[in-house]
């Protein structure tokens, strides 16, 4: 994007800058907006657009400084107001400075989408998932194609978790030491859970392999010290431990993971304390007896025994529950047709395209735990009942696909990530392979041909499988999305549409600012608690470079700019007296000048009809 041809005129440099970012040039939007700001200072525009391009080269600290200017030459403007927001959301600790600017950029401006899509995206980043939706849908009935306001309200039915959930942004502490804090627990559980797991098994070897308790239980004992050990050397790399239980509070599986660490060691505690009698011949104790046998008497070394083999595969197999937990709550957490609709909802771009995916491969998960219910639906069921119920899966398939909005959705998607469509078409001979087992195992036949039906589910499930690892593999290498929840991303500013951060403010024509400066039946119009009201200002002192009018103005306009700050100011032209003007825009009171900024939204400009002349409408600049 070149110069533009009058270099001298800062509007124009904007303009230029406001294309650079379209083009998505932040380096070449920096350079235009600081021309503008140079050759205009007092104007809030091309500090404005100085900011976002701060904010995409990733200088947030500038950028917040350069939105700040923004709001301090034009206070009144919901676009200057709405970037501050935005910029104020990235600085940590700021998050309540952020939600105010954001509140004040709606005030300003409701009928505008773009803040009540920043309110939105806050209330996301602190997990108000409800207060979130209520916003998006606002923005939405405002401009129905917004990208952002779709694409997040689709996370909002995800219940999409940022990366950082474990940190409140309200918070004054910095992000990264809580960071730091996180992984301190996160490593501290880990080394506790193997430590015990290896002692542990270390102990039972010794105890009943080699028949040496004594030797097996000190062994034991001392390994407490090494966990000891972890626990405070981890526990000195904790700086902020006042925020540790609103970390634990919010983050549900470091909870887990911290809750588990704790368990294990307990159940070693106790599997040491209760270390039971065994010799090596008879390391498994019969509690049940098989059916036609003489009653075995249970003796309480025996109830004993059983006790300890559940704290042994307590500390040795919590690793596997707790991923199995958690990939069965993440997998049905959520209501991902609902966000897949949001999804295709808006035009093919790359945030929506990236997420989309991402939700096929959680429907994929949750259609595939269903193929494996089925499976062992036959033991619990019957057959009839299991066969009848693998017709659900590509039920469900055309479910997805019609309330999703995948009709022309679904090809592009599956271009790009063939595992994908390998793990969808193999639900249907994996389905098949069940509604043929059913049937043939109700029906009587030979055993050998529900056999082959079963082998092609267990076959089908192990491609599933090995697509799923191909995928994640693939990810990891180029360190791209994964098929997995983390994947998912909040839409800032996606799509072809300009965030309404970079508006051009509204300008007075040299008629208006001579109007407003020389004539003397300026009225100022505003909403009262009996209604509108209307009253003569004194004077405008003062015309900003970006249009900003200072009014001088009684006690009660200002009371009334603070309750409904949406005011109109009416002009009448003292040299052409047929000239009107009507600026609408928001009143603010200054009380360091002792004046009313009025920062202009609307500006109507008429004539005033003749005696033999039909009345005009008004033109809006």
């Amino acid at each position: 994007m070149p110069s533009p041809r009058d270099r001298s005129d800062p509007r124009a440099w904007c303009v230029v800058a406001v294309a650079r970012l379209a083009r998505d040039q932040p380096e070449g939007a920096l350079e235009a907006a600081g021309e503008a700001v140079e050759r205009d200072p007092g104007g809030e525009w091309g500090h404005r657009l100085m900011s976002l391009a701060l904010e995409r080269l990733g200088r947030d600290s500038e950028a917040a400084v350069a939105a700040q200017d923004a709001v301090r030459l034009a206070p009144g403007s919901w676009a200057a107001r709405l970037r501050y927001g935005s910029a104020l959301r990235r600085a940590p600790g700021r998050w309540r400075d952020a939600w105010a600017q954001a509140q004040q950029a709606v005030r300003f401006a409701p009928e505008q989408p773009d803040p009540h899509v920043l309110i939105g995206d806050l209330a996301l980043a602190r997990g108000d998932f409800r207060q979130a939706a209520t916003a998006y849908r606002t923005a939405l009935r405002r401009d129905e194609d917004h990208p952002s306001a779709r694409i997040n309200l689709g996370l909002t039915h995800l219940r999409w978790e940022r990366p950082r959930d474990h940190h409140d942004p309200t918070w004054t502490v910095d992000p990264r030491e809580t960071g730091r804090a996180r992984r301190a627990l996160e490593v501290w559980s880990r080394q506790v859970r193997v430590l015990a797991a290896f002692a542990l098994t270390a102990v039972a070897v010794l105890a009943f392999w080699y028949d040496l308790r004594d030797e097996a239980r000190i062994g034991g004992a001392a390994v407490l010290a090494l966990i000891l050990a972890a626990t405070v050397r981890q526990a000195r790399r904790i700086t902020v431990w006042r925020y540790v239980p609103g970390m634990l509070a919010r983050d549900l599986w470091l909870s887990v993971s911290v809750s588990v660490a704790l368990l294990v060691v307990a159940a070693y505690v106790a599997a040491l304390a209760t270390l039971p009698d065994w010799s090596p011949g008879s390391l498994v104790v019969p509690l049940i007896s098989p059916p036609g046998a003489a009653t075995v008497v249970v003796e309480w070394e025996d109830i004993l025994g059983g006790f300890w083999a559940g704290l042994f595969g307590l500390v040795l197999f919590n690793g596997v529950a707790v991923t199995c937990l958690r990939v069965f709550a993440e997998t049905w957490q959520g209501r991902p047709v609902r966000a897949l609709a949001e999804f295709t909802a808006v035009p093919p771009e790359r945030v929506g395209l990236r997420d989309t995916g991402v939700t096929l491969w959680i429907v994929a998960a949750r259609l595939w735990s269903l193929v494996a219910l089925l499976a062992v639906g036959p033991l619990v069921a019957g057959e009839r009942r299991a066969a009848l119920a693998a017709v659900c899966v590509p039920l469900a398939l055309l479910y997805v696909r019609w309330r999703g909005g995948l009709r022309y959705r679904l090809r592009p998607v599956l271009r790009h990530d063939w595992p994908l469509a390998v793990v969808l078409v193999t639900l249907l001979p994996a389905s098949a392979a069940l509604f043929t087992a059913g049937i043939v195992a109700a029906l009587g036949a030979p055993p050998e041909t529900g056999a082959r039906a079963w082998w092609m589910v267990a076959a089908t499930l192990l491609v599933a499988v090995l697509c799923f690892l191909a995928r994640a593999a693939r990810a990891w290498w180029r360190r791209s999305a994964g098929p997995w929840r983390a994947s998912l991303i909040l839409c800032e500013g996606c799509g072809p549409r300009l965030p309404g951060d970079v508006v051009p403010p509204v300008g007075l024509s040299e008629d208006v600012r001579r109007a407003f400066t020389y004539s003397r039946g300026v009225v100022l119009s505003y909403s009262d608690v009996d209604g509108p009201r209307t009253l003569a200002v004194g004077a405008v002192t003062s015309i900003s470079s970006s249009g900003e009018l200072r009014l001088i103005a009684t006690e009660e306009a200002w009371s009334a700019a603070a309750r409904d700050p949406r005011v109109a100011v009416f002009v009448a032209d003292p040299v052409e007296r047929r000239f009107w003007a009507e600026v609408r825009g928001v009143a603010l009171a200054d009380s360091a000048q002792d004046v009313l900024r009025v920062t202009p939204k609307h500006v109507y400009v008429a004539e005033f009809p003749g005696r033999h002349e039909a009345r005009t409408s008004p033109r809006r600049r």
